[in-house]
Parts: structure tokens; C-alpha cells; sequence
């Protein structure tokens, strides 16, 4: 792949007017990497319990996954601000999981699926820093909102349809069979990746550093970057919205199966279906409305959802019925799909730091779901389930005040973008 040009060189006077092909090319490629990373979600541990493995075998697969992915979110976005070509990187990270998936298919012992498992989480860790940066560098900061609600479209998308046919495949055939269709997914990915022209790419606003206009300095320091009040205060609200939210459909599951265990496999199902469905619908409007409203009323509308949907989960009895509330998770997951790569963005403008600043709220983001569902699964087995979700609802609540009483608005209206930080 050619290599966009040089992050500290100053870019040529353009306006950021992708071709449909680059455009195009980032939409499949959004899509088939949904499929790809669709593989390694509960497969791994359907997969592992045919070939025998314990579950503590298994416990320590998953867990090392995601204590990598925990660990490697700053240095994953640090690696994509410093590469000269961002598609080069993420092509060897998808090529690295292709090669994950074939060795779980053909090498199910410990040593192989836990260096596999590692690679997996490593190069995941730079994969969507990396999508986020070449967004960005395509259609420019005035456009990014629409464009990352397209991105969000085709990533449900792409869920959707790898679970739907990785699901077939593992009923049909077997479960290593979900990790050969994997592997071979990763081939159209790497195409898609293909199509997307580099010179197309400016790179000096991919990294955060500018537009054409602005001066393209030097990367601000990192101890500079997480001094931005914003962007700690941003960190937090995903860190609330982590801690809220990861727990609740797990939790939900549980309650679905105690009251109708004949039902709940399709249920559930349908209630990971709502959401998807709500995200591929209204994420591009979300985008548009971030422009034309403002950044914090939809977060504002995002916290009060989750909020709401952990009052229902704790009263509403018939399993049905909960399959409706999950509307509520559509819209938090529509609007922060789009949000949190936005308002990095907006934060980091001028700092050339962009990929970096996302790592630091994707750790907080792990951080939130690791202790979500530990803190609430203990509150549901000593108090009860309906008091974990309203806990978690008030922990949304909590989230709601930050954006409201101490966020600030990141929205960049023209002016500021044409002359710089």
C-alpha cells in the first residue's frame, strides 16, 4: 500500500473531496471487518467447550483478551498517530486476525489459542483508532459526523449479518467452521482496504494536526493532551456510560431465562437484533444533527435512554415486553457510535493526537465495562436484580449531570476549522 504523506509535512492546499470509490471502499471495508471481529465474540467460548477445554481454561483465554485490549487502547492510538500510512497499519492488523482465526481453526491447544488470543486484542486495539483517522482524513472535520454515522451504519450492518451466517454455519456444520469463514472474510477486507486511494487521505488531519490552511506543527505531548479538561471530562462520561450500560443486557439475560428458559435464546437474540437495527437506521441523522445541534443535547438524550431503559429493566416482568425496551439501547448506542470519535476529534483538533486522545477514552471505556458487570452482578446476587438496575440507572443519571452541568460544547462551526486551534 502507498503510504499517505509524511504526519509533520504541510499538506497540499485541497479541499477533502474523496472519490466514491475511497468512499465506497471504507464503507466494505467497515462491513467486512464487522464480520471478521463478529467471529471472536461468543464463538470463541462455543468453539473451545466442544474441544474439551475447561472453563477455566476458557476463563483465561477471554480474560487475556481483554486485558490486552484494556492495556493496548494508548498505545494502539499512539501507533496509528505515528504511522506515515494508516492503511498499511490496518491492513496488518486484519491480516494478523485472519491468521488468528485459521489458528484456532487448525490448532486448538492452550499455548496456540492464547498467543492467538493476544494478537487478536493487539491488533484490534489500533483497528478502530485507525478507521476513526481515516475517516477524518478523507472528508475533513466539518463532514466527519455524517461520515462517522455511515461508518456506524455499515459496522451493525456487518454484526448483523456475520452473526446471522456465522450462526447458520456453526449449526450446520460445525463451530470451527465460524473461524475458517473468519479467515476467509478477511480477504474481501483487505480489497476493500484496497480501494481506499491514499493520496485521497490527508494525513496531517487524519493525525488531529490541522487543515490545509492551519499550520501543521508538532504533536503536543502526551502529558499536555490528557491535561485537556475536555477531554477528561469526556473520558469520564464514557467511563459512567460504560459502567451503566455493559451490564445490563447480560443481567437482563439472566432474569429472561430464570422467567421463560424456552424463550430466552430467542429473546435475547431479538434484543441484540433491536439495538443493531435502531444504530444501521438513524446513525448518518445522528452525524447530521451533531453538526447542526450541537454535540451535548445528544448526549444529554443518549444518557437519559440509558437511564430510562434500567427503570423498565427493573419493573417490567413480561419477558416480551423487554424486548421493547430495548429500543431505549438503540438509541445510546446510535448516538455514542457516532459521538465518541466526534468529540475526540473535536477535542484533538490541532493537537495531532487524535488516535492517541481516542485510546485514552477507549481505556476508559474498558474500565467501565470490566467493572459494570462485576459491581452489578455482585448487587444482583446479595439485593436482587431490580436493585442492580436501578443502580445502574442512577449511575446513567450520574453520567446525564456530568454532560449537562460541566461538559462544554466541542462543535467546530467553520471559522475555527479554517484558522486553526
Amino acid at each position: 500500500m502507498a503510504p499517505e504523506s509524511e504526519p509533520g509535512q504541510q499538506e497540499p492546499q485541497r479541499s477533502p473531496e474523496p472519490s466514491k470509490q475511497s468512499l465506497r471502499g471504507l464503507d466494505w471495508f467497515i462491513f467486512f471487518l464487522a464480520d471478521v471481529q463478529t467471529g471472536f465474540g461468543p464463538f470463541v467460548a462455543v468453539y473451545l467447550t466442544t474441544q474439551k477445554w475447561t472453563q477455566v481454561e476458557i476463563g483465561f483465554v477471554l480474560s487475556i483478551g481483554g486485558i490486552v485490549a484494556l492495556l493496548g487502547q494508548i498505545p494502539g492510538g499512539a501507533i496509528i498517530d505515528a504511522a506515515r500510512s494508516t492503511r498499511l497499519v490496518a491492513g496488518a492488523a486484519v491480516a494478523t486476525i485472519g491468521g488468528c482465526a485459521l489458528a484456532y481453526a487448525a490448532l486448538p491447544v492452550f499455548p496456540v489459542i492464547v498467543a492467538a488470543a493476544t494478537l487478536h486484542a493487539m491488533a484490534s486495539c489500533v483497528l478502530g483508532p485507525a478507521i476513526a483517522a481515516i475517516s477524518l482524513g478523507l472528508v475533513g472535520p466539518m463532514r466527519i459526523g455524517e461520515r462517522l454515522g455511515r461508518n456506524a451504519r455499515f459496522a451493525s450492518l456487518g454484526n448483523g449479518v456475520a452473526a446471522a451466517v456465522m450462526g447458520t454455519c456453526g449449526y450446520l456444520l460445525s463451530s470451527r467452521s465460524v473461524f475458517i469463514v473468519t479467515f476467509l472474510l478477511a480477504l474481501p477486507v483487505l480489497y476493500a482496504l484496497s480501494r481506499i486511494r491514499p493520496q485521497e487521505i490527508n494525513s496531517a488531519q487524519a493525525h488531529g494536526a490541522g487543515t490545509k490552511e492551519a499550520e501543521i506543527k508538532k504533536p503536543i505531548r502526551f502529558r499536555d493532551l490528557v491535561r485537556q479538561k475536555p477531554l477528561l471530562i469526556f473520558a469520564c462520561a464514557v467511563l459512567l456510560l460504560q459502567l451503566a450500560n455493559a451490564a445490563m443486557l447480560p443481567l437482563m439475560a439472566g432474569v429472561v431465562t430464570t422467567r421463560s428458559a424456552d424463550w430466552a435464546p430467542a429473546l435475547i437474540a431479538f434484543c441484540i437484533v433491536v439495538p443493531q437495527a435502531i444504530v444501521a437506521a438513524t446513525s448518518p441523522t445522528v452525524g447530521r444533527k451533531a453538526q447542526q445541534w450541537g454535540r451535548r443535547p445528544l448526549l444529554l438524550v443518549a444518557f437519559a435512554a440509558l437511564a430510562i431503559r434500567g427503570l423498565l429493566f427493573a419493573v417490567v416482568t413480561d419477558p416480551f415486553a423487554l424486548v421493547a425496551v430495548q429500543v431505549f439501547d438503540g438509541v445510546t448506542a446510535a448516538v455514542f457510535s457516532v459521538m465518541i470519535p466526534l468529540i475526540v476529534a473535536d477535542i484533538a483538533f490541532g493537537s495531532g493526537r487524535f488516535s492517541l486522545a481516542q485510546g485514552i477514552v477507549g481505556t476508559a471505556t474498558g474500565i467501565g465495562a470490566s467493572l459494570s458487570t462485576v459491581t452489578a452482578g455482585f448487587v444482583a446476587d446479595k439485593l436482587g436484580a431490580p436493585v442492580a438496575f436501578v443502580g445502574l440507572a442512577c449511575v446513567a443519571g450520574l453520567g446525564l449531570l456530568l454532560i449537562w452541568l460541566v461538559m462544554p460544547e466541542t462543535r467546530r462551526d467553520h471559522g475555527e476549522v479554517e484558522g486553526g486551534p
